[in-house]
């Protein structure tokens, strides 16, 4: 493989490296990304796409294309908590181009804003690639070493973007550090089949003593997700898989006539739930966004979206730097002082939910007459619904896109 130059390199083809590329290619920029796996069907990844990305989407003249993908479409958030249903969010007056969430398979999101993307000339996404380590010049970060197919090469560029998620290669490589916050849980990933005409439709979650079960229709199976306290997996596995699927069958019991097919220990996927921030994301020709500058726990679903919101204020506040060869470290840290504040409140709100009702859920504390405090507040006072959603629905300081066209330079599908 040669080496050769572009004007920005992306490591990372999640939501945060494909919409920064997009944009910044958009915009003129000449991008490369670098992503490591040879497609993007990977499970156990968000799936929830929220209003403030779907705003974005019809900025730029895609968002009725992505709605002719198959999903699901909600407008309330509810749990069935000790047998009773809480509604916990309502979207249905979030200041959006859409009222709702949508939940689609990652990949297939992945996948359109990747078609939208490869229609640009100056765009280039290179898949099995993996970025292996940043090189450094006179103090500054001019390029990557990278792993491909014909394998190993170099790519040099004025910028290097770490989008390559919690797990990041690149950020240790040019020697940035992370502090963890810590996180109370961890989440157990297994799929069982769907009843199509028995099993009902929409998402849901079921929250028991000591249980937490949350279920993703998937079509022709339940993507199924089962909260533990940190570190508890092999306290499970020495009870054996049949007490686990006794204790998910007993959360979510439309399940029990088919927990039978979780054979295994195999079956099940860990997802170490992670909550971190970065003190400075940026060095000089180097920019970490996305889990790889602030990994968000699962709880709402917005890891994603805030991922996609950093990349929109990166394209916003980089593009004519680069275009006209004048990128310094002060536009990197504007990227950083424009979005580290919502990423913090947003893990500080992740935290209070952490501490103050899944802990307590799943120590065994808690019955049908002694709800979360703040689950009895949602559930007495239906306004109150709007400020979860607005936060989960919208986040902290959403961005809107202020690079290149408004609609997209090639028709979508």
């Amino acid at each position: 493989m040669h080496n050769f130059m572009t004007q920005c390199c992306i490591a990372g083809g999640g939501p945060a490296g494909l919409m920064l590329g997009y944009l910044l290619a958009r915009a003129g920029v000449e991008v490369v990304v670098l992503e490591k796996h040879a497609d993007f069907l990977r499970d156990f990844r968000g799936d929830t796409i929220h209003p403030s990305t779907l705003t974005l989407l019809d900025d730029l003249g895609l968002l009725e294309a992505f709605l002719r993908l198959p999903h699901q479409e909600v407008a309330q958030l509810t749990a069935d908590v000790y047998g009773r249903v809480v509604t916990i969010a309502d979207f249905r007056h979030v200041a959006a181009a859409r009222q709702f969430l949508v939940l689609v398979p990652q990949w297939d999101f992945l996948d359109f804003i990747a078609a939208q993307a490869r229609d640009l000339p100056n765009f280039s996404l290179m898949m099995g690639t993996k970025a292996r380590r940043v090189l450094e010049d006179r103090q500054r970060i001019v390029g990557v070493e990278a792993e491909g197919p014909d394998g190993v090469f170099t790519v040099t560029a004025p910028l290097v973007v770490a989008a390559d998620g919690r797990h990041t290669t690149l950020r240790g490589s040019a020697g940035l550090g992370s502090d963890d916050l810590g996180a109370p849980i961890d989440v157990l990933w297994f799929r069982l089949p769907r009843d199509h005409a028995r099993d009902r439709a929409e998402t849901g979650g079921v929250i028991r003593r000591g249980t937490m079960v949350v279920t993703l229709n998937r079509g022709d199976y339940w993507q199924c997700a089962y909260v533990i306290p940190k570190g508890a997996l092999q306290s499970l596995k020495e009870q054996g898989i049949d007490a686990f699927r006794q204790r998910v069958a007993a959360a979510a019991t439309f399940l029990s006539d088919r927990i039978g097919t979780l054979t295994g220990w195999d079956d099940v996927k860990l997802l170490s739930v992670q909550l971190s921030h970065m003190p400075q994301w940026y060095r000089d020709g180097f920019l970490c966004i996305g889990d790889a500058a602030h990994a968000m726990s699962p709880i709402g679903g917005v890891g994603i979206n805030l991922a996609i919101q950093d990349a929109v204020a990166a394209a916003n506040l980089l593009a004519r730097p680069l275009l006209d060869d004048q990128l310094t470290g002060e536009h990197l840290a504007a990227v950083q002082r424009r979005r580290q504040w919502p990423a913090r409140v947003t893990q500080r709100f992740q935290r209070a939910l952490q501490d103050g009702v899944l802990a307590p859920v799943l120590a065994g504390l808690g019955t049908p007459d002694d709800l979360p405090l703040q689950l009895k507040l949602l559930d007495r006072f239906p306004m109150l619904r709007r400020l979860p959603a607005r936060l989960i629905g919208i986040g902290i300081r959403p961005e809107r896109i202020r690079t290149g066209p408004v609609a997209s330079p090639h028709p979508a599908p």
